[in-house]
């Protein structure tokens, strides 16, 4: 048996956040089990197209299966770093079924906010890392998806007021609870002023543009012109220890 890990991501064209947080649970997992074989793919084919374009390459899901079963590996362990059981889940997911019998075993990981336990303790990462006034409320800026797992956000929101973190609000980018709500729900707990932060591994064209940026349509913006003046923190979540502490965790269950 020649067993593998396989950390597969949805990737970003932002080089400086891969680094700092993709790059960054690789290589905790490779320190971890340092006698174990490491591989990366990457799941979004618009990102991995845009890379191509600067000469990069990053396999998707198919092309790392090649190379592992090149490389005679019998047993895969994968880790997503997905957050969700979601579109990009389920894409990974479908690869490694296609390629399931060209190995004795493929076993797959939880993704990052699994579970009760899992969104508490992301919740309390964040909280511990982000400093805050007392009349600032800190909004957590989630992607956002049609896929019914976008309920994750609302009970991740209730999960922050049910262990104290009454400060602490989750939202969405493409889905809800959306900016409106957010609002809503910051100006009826009392707080005058918002402190952004991105809900996502990589900090990129989102937490740069959609969130942070002085465009009329970012959040910070809209949330200043309603009369909560807004300052933004880019940090992805893999720029905390315990977020990389939690997807080792999850690894470390199926190994």
């Amino acid at each position: 048996m020649k067993e593998a890990i396989l950390v597969v991501s949805f990737g970003t064209t932002f080089e400086d956040t891969r680094e700092k947080n993709i790059t960054a649970v690789l290589n905790r997992v490779a320190a971890a089990h340092p006698d174990c074989p490491v591989y990366e793919a990457w799941t979004s084919s618009m990102i991995m197209r845009a890379l191509e374009k600067r000469g990069q390459h990053v396999d998707n899901v198919p092309e790392a299966l090649e190379k592992m079963h090149a490389d005679g590996v019998t047993d895969i362990k994968v880790l997503p770093t997905h957050l969700l059981y979601g579109d990009e889940y389920d894409k990974m997911r479908a690869f490694l079924d296609a390629d399931a019998d060209k190995f004795s075993s493929i076993t797959v990981a939880a993704p990052l906010l699994a579970g009760d336990e899992d969104l508490r303790a992301v919740l309390s990462a964040v909280a511990e890392g982000v400093a805050t006034a007392e009349d600032e409320a800190l909004v957590l800026m989630g992607h956002g998806t049609p896929h019914f797992c976008n309920t994750v956000y609302a009970a991740m929101d209730y999960h922050a007021k049910a262990t104290g973190l009454k400060h602490v609000f989750v939202g969405t980018v493409e889905a809800f609870p959306d900016l409106e709500a957010l609002m809503d729900a910051v100006r009826a707990a009392g707080y005058r002023r918002v402190v952004l932060t991105p809900l996502m591994l990589v900090a990129g064209d989102h937490a740069n543009n959609d969130m942070a940026s002085d465009e009329p349509d970012s959040w910070k913006t809209q949330f200043t012109e309603a009369g909560l003046p807004a300052r933004a923190v880019i940090r992805g979540l893999g720029e905390y220890e315990k977020v990389l502490d939690l997807y080792q965790a999850h690894l470390d269950a199926i190994l």
